[in-house]
């Protein structure tokens, strides 16, 4: 993989608070680093030679988004064009639930037009991920 010609962004609803934003944000985080390990870089090591565990190999902004941005977002992302890019997206549904077990469940009795998306995640082609979000403001 050729990192120079990767994104990867998470768009989160700002109306949320603090606390939802930023545990979106980490579990996007994680679903998306599992699923693309080959982003993250070697291990490193300080002056000292105490060591630490790599990290992405390049930016991932925050952008903000609201239900109406994610929902539309999402829909886009289930476009056959759009088919390369890794998406992870997480919903007030999925946020709800208190096991895995209980997300499956829910899921499958869930159409995707009822989901509310809270955040998404989204690697791949640079051009391809500019083309989605390039107009989406940081979140800060």
């Amino acid at each position: 993989m050729n990192v120079e010609n990767e994104k990867c962004v998470i768009v989160v609803d700002e109306n949320l608070p603090l606390g939802i934003i930023a545990n979106t944000a980490a579990i996007l985080g994680i679903t998306m680093g599992m699923k693309m390990p080959d982003v993250v870089g070697n291990d490193v090591l300080d002056l000292e030679g105490n060591p630490h565990m790599g990290i992405i190999q390049f930016p991932v902004p925050i952008l903000k988004g609201n239900k109406e941005i994610l929902k539309n977002l999402r829909t886009k992302l289930f476009e056959p064009k759009f088919a390369e890019l890794t998406v992870v997206d997480f919903s007030d549904l999925a946020q709800g639930c208190k096991t895995y077990d209980e997300f499956i469940g829910k899921m499958a009795n869930t159409s995707e037009v009822k989901l509310n998306y809270i955040g998404i995640a989204i690697c791949g082609n640079k051009k391809q991920i500019n083309k989605l979000t390039g107009n989406m403001p940081l979140l800060r």
